[in-house]
């Protein structure tokens, strides 16, 4: 069925959560700039480096924020002292001097957070754990995907030839993994991490949608306990911060508020249907079974994937990751003991607003596969409903939200746990339909190169709500674009059967990209942020609420 837009619009927000940054050689992802027009928007829009380089560019001339700045403002910049100290929070006071434990600082939103530390805080020193053989490995991965990320131009320009020696006193390179005993860790770091550590954030995780069951268990509800069990040992150890995600409610849909996991929860429409309770060493059990009855590799493989699916949707969430943060969740909240914890739970993440520089992005992330796709004309048609709000929150917004929570219950040092959604669907609601309307804008004033002498040719997306009628709509669409009616009825046609191998290859990518954000183009859920004023108003300064429900 196809599905149109309602002849209301909803106002302009008062900043759109999209934009191109930067990408070796692809166009890049999106950045959030205030919205005064469609202009504004649409210029931050990028096409392909071999193009575009001066627009794709533009955003490495940026100069860089203050280093003293916390920044956590929506559209302006704010004193660290302004907004912490002063606020009531202490930002500074409590980082000042204190040593932190990351895991996972090697992935997006891990980088940008210990970028952000070493910029605009006093912390101390910062234990990276890092998947590597020895240690000469550890510091090899730490030197070339953190030390000499262009994310930390910033700090390499504060500190110029000082720079390395700064960043190797305070960056503690150490070897582990979350998915072994013990966090893979030798003897003498795991003592010392434990008498001098104050904070552990944990942001390791796997965050494929559809990754074997068995290794998704592994990451996200075994690695976490592994590491609360750690931080129950630890000295001086005041938070523990875990990053979860904001689609750990599932299937429920309505206002989503910042409630902690029960274990054996379900996520079900239904709430009224009568589903066993969900058992977390159960789940284990059958992952086991699955392994134990394949006879190949592959065969262990397609069974583990398929059970992680069929486990996430009899218990209510759309897929294996969002099942199984939801039982790290769990998880973590049975077994931390006394231990302060700080869960954060962000929607999609896209690129930093302003810090250190707008448009920085590490992978395709986000909306970037659907917009490259529009940009490329491949895809003709989308499925999902063109009113339901797309929920996407800045990389630094992100980041400044953990710190600033990790400061606020890090000085309180309470034994209980504090669940904060990072979201923009209340503050500043962006509709799907608004993703393509824009993005058709752009690319159809700076078209795509998709080869030395053919520009892309995108047309106005058409949506629907059934992946039968989206395949035969963009099956008709290709095959009257590239001619293949016109090779029809000609015998053993070679050209035909090439073309027709093609337009198949074409529908599938469609589908199957399409599939991925089925979990987010047809939720109508909306996520409270009570506990953080995220407001996307030039000037306004971004707050923690000590009573946000009174």
């Amino acid at each position: 069925m196809l599905l149109t837009v309602s002849p209301f619009s909803i106002s302009p927000p008062s900043s759109i959560n999209l934009s191109l940054g930067r990408r070796k050689d692809t166009i890049t992802s999106p950045c959030f700039l205030p919205y005064n027009d469609r202009n504004v928007w649409l210029k931050t829009l990028n096409c392909s480096s071999r193009h575009c380089r001066s627009s794709l560019y533009a955003y490495s001339n940026h100069s860089c924020n203050n280093p003293n700045n916390i920044n956590v403002v929506n559209g302006a910049t704010t004193n660290v002292a302004e907004s912490g100290d002063s606020a009531g929070i202490g930002i500074l006071n409590f980082f000042q001097g204190k040593n932190i434990f990351v895991t996972g600082a090697t992935g997006f939103l891990g980088k940008a957070l210990v970028e952000k530390l070493l910029r605009s805080t006093g912390v101390g020193k910062i234990y990276v754990l890092i998947k590597a053989e020895d240690k000469a490995a550890a510091f090899d991965r730490l030197k070339s995907e953190i030390i000499n990320s262009e994310l930390f131009k910033c700090l390499q320009e504060k500190h110029g030839t000082s720079y390395e020696a700064f960043i190797t006193e305070k960056l503690i390179p150490v070897v582990g993994n979350i998915c072994e005993p013990d966090l893979g860790m030798d003897f003498d770091s795991a003592n010392t991490i434990m008498n001098e550590v104050d904070v552990i954030i944990q942001s390791a995780a796997n965050t494929a949608f559809d990754d074997r069951y068995d290794m998704m268990l592994e990451a996200n509800v075994m690695g976490p306990q592994r590491l609360m069990k750690f931080a129950n040992r630890c000295k001086n150890l005041r938070l523990f911060a875990h990053i979860s995600t904001a689609y750990v409610n599932g299937e429920r849909e309505g206002v989503v508020f910042e409630n902690p996991m029960t274990m054996g929860d379900n996520r079900r429409k239904d709430i009224s249907s009568s589903v066993s309770q969900l058992d977390i060493a159960n789940e284990m059990n059958l992952a086991l079974e699955c392994i134990s009855r394949a006879s190949t590799e592959m065969e262990t493989t397609t069974c583990l994937k398929r059970l992680g699916q069929e486990r996430a949707k009899f218990y209510g969430w759309y897929d294996t990751y969002q099942l199984t943060k939801a039982m790290g969740e769990m998880i973590l909240n049975e077994c931390k003991g006394d231990t302060p914890l700080l869960i954060i739970r962000p929607s999609i993440i896209e690129s930093s607003y302003e810090e250190p520089f707008p448009g920085w992005i590490q992978g395709y992330k986000g909306t970037d596969p659907v917009i490259i796709s529009y940009g490329k004309g491949q895809l003709l048609a989308f499925l999902g409903d063109p009113e339901v709000l797309l929920d996407i929150i800045p990389l630094d917004m992100v980041v400044n939200t953990i710190i600033a929570a990790t400061a606020k219950h890090g000085i309180e040092y309470k034994p209980e746990l504090n669940v904060y959604n990072v979201a923009s669907s209340f503050v500043n609601p962006f509709r799907l339909y608004d993703l393509f309307e824009f993005s058709y804008e752009y690319f159809n004033s700076n078209p795509l190169s998709i080869s030395s002498s053919k520009a892309s040719n995108i047309t106005k997306i058409k949506f629907f709500n059934n992946v039968n009628d989206l395949s035969k709509y963009t099956r008709d669409e290709i095959c009257q674009r590239d001619d293949l009616k016109l090779a029809i009825g000609i015998k053993e046609n070679e050209t035909l059967q090439k073309l027709e191998r093609e337009c198949n290859v074409k529908v599938k990518h469609v589908v199957q990209l399409c599939k991925m954000y089925e979990f987010a183009v047809f939720y109508r859920g909306r996520y409270e942020n009570y506990k953080v004023d995220l407001k996307f108003i030039s000037g306004s300064i971004y707050t923690i609420n000590d009573n946000p429900y009174q």
